[in-house]
């Protein structure tokens, strides 16, 4: 491998851990991200003069602190802003730049902890930004989420989310807004917003079928449970390892989305539904104690339901009912239009419910019909009439489905439920 190759390897899966090392030493996230630019910029330049650094990130984290850290004192000596790091502070970090650097010079190992990426995510949850912006700004800081899929997690368009964190980061960097976790009651008062970042990470990961996001979002998720050991970061946790067991069957060879009910079940992960179930029950059993101090219980009710769907031998043998109690706790602290939609879906398999009077409820909420769930909404309501024997019915809403699918593999999973029949 070429040390341009190297180097683009680094800032291909380095770089947001990078910059969390380099905003955490600073507090200022613009300006470590200019830091880590101008470092990345002198690693090329560096090998292309011969000079390649062993272990290029390890060299860049160094270079980019050191950048920083020169700003930092230029601003300070110029008495344009109130000094941003303490004496103390500024020798531990020469301290710690130096040893990186030996390591660095000698080919060490990674200079990144388990948690870092944790911690950026908890003092980036600045009480001084709004909740979306916290997590927005996580989500592609932090987790490298590309803005245009941010932006659809957010329901808002690219240019809009784009303006959105360019804002938020030069409001940070003109007021001097510091990220600092004081003490515990600090990080539990943030880690809702952690978990609600590691949960849009994994539904980004999850909706474009990207295996390395979901595999950053379970590996956060592991460090939440170890820093918050609550109920709903075991909820968490518990729900997308319960939702990564079924990803072997979540396409076809056709690259197409499969149905749960087609999915062969045995090729399911049973250690993560062993693992995903035991959280989930740890979630849901404490979710009542911990109601009083801000839990919502979110996470384990959805952990909940995707255990229904896991410990389920065969689509027929699904305990709807107990599914559908479930939604109704879901919808209650989570009204979302997707909990919302899945508590109609799950009324319509409930022998204590029906078809019928899942279509009727569907038909009472056209809000769904209208925002970004529309296809998903169609196509819930075809499966539906075709539950009530109306086929024609059906195949004329999957084409509704097909005919507002954002995405190429939605459309054609919906083509090929219509050519076999219906939902």
């Amino acid at each position: 491998m070429t040390a341009a190759a190297r180097i683009e390897r680094a800032y291909r899966e380095d770089a947001t851990r990078i910059l969390g090392a380099v905003a955490r030493t600073t507090g200022d996230l613009l300006l470590a991200e200019d830091a880590v630019q101008e470092a990345f910029a002198r690693a090329v330049a560096e090998a292309a003069r011969g000079r390649e650094p062993r272990n290029p990130a390890a060299w860049i984290t160094t270079v980019a602190r050191r950048v920083a850290l020169d700003a930092l004192r230029r601003e300070r000596s110029a008495r344009r802003v109130a000094p941003m790091l303490a004496a103390e502070r500024e020798r531990a970090e020469s301290a710690a730049a130096e040893a990186e650097e030996r390591r660095a010079q000698e080919g060490g190992g990674s200079v990144f902890t388990g948690d870092e990426r944790l911690d950026l995510i908890l003092l980036m949850a600045h009480p001084d930004l709004a909740p979306e912006t916290r997590v927005a700004l996580a989500l592609r800081h932090v987790c490298g989420v590309p803005t245009a899929r941010i932006a659809d997690a957010f329901l808002v368009s690219e240019p809009t989310m784009a303006a959105r964190l360019t804002r938020a980061k030069k409001r940070i960097h003109d007021r001097g807004i510091r990220f600092a976790l004081d003490d515990r009651a600090a990080v539990a008062a943030r880690m809702p917003d952690a978990l609600t970042t590691i949960y849009l990470l994994y539904t980004v990961g999850h909706a474009t079928a990207d295996g390395r996001l979901r595999a950053d979002a379970i590996a956060l998720a592991r460090d939440a449970r170890r820093v918050a050991d609550d109920t709903e970061s075991a909820g968490l946790l518990g729900l997308l390892l319960l939702t990564e067991a079924r990803q072997a069957t979540r396409l076809t060879a056709d690259d197409e989305f499969a149905t749960l009910r087609e999915a062969d079940r045995t090729r399911w992960d049973v250690a993560m539904m062993v693992e995903g179930e035991r959280l989930a029950t740890i979630a849901l059993d404490g979710a009542g104690r911990e109601a009083g101090r801000g839990a919502d219980g979110r996470y384990g009710l959805q952990a909940g339901i995707a255990g229904l769907h896991a410990i389920a031998p065969t689509w027929a043998a699904t305990d709807w009912p107990a599914i559908v109690r479930l939604y109704d706790g879901l919808v209650r602290v989570w009204p979302s239009a997707t909990a919302r939609l899945g508590r109609l879906v799950a009324l319509g398999h409930s022998p204590d419910a029906g078809p019928e009077v899942a279509l009727a409820a569907l038909d009472a909420e056209p809000d769904l019909f209208a925002g970004p769930l529309s296809s998903r909404a169609h196509a819930a309501r075809a499966e539906l009439l075709r539950l009530a024997g109306d086929r024609a019915a059906s195949e004329a809403e999957l084409r509704r489905a097909i005919g507002t699918a954002e995405d190429d593999r939605t459309r054609r999973s919906l083509l090929r439920l219509l050519a076999a029949g219906g939902a």
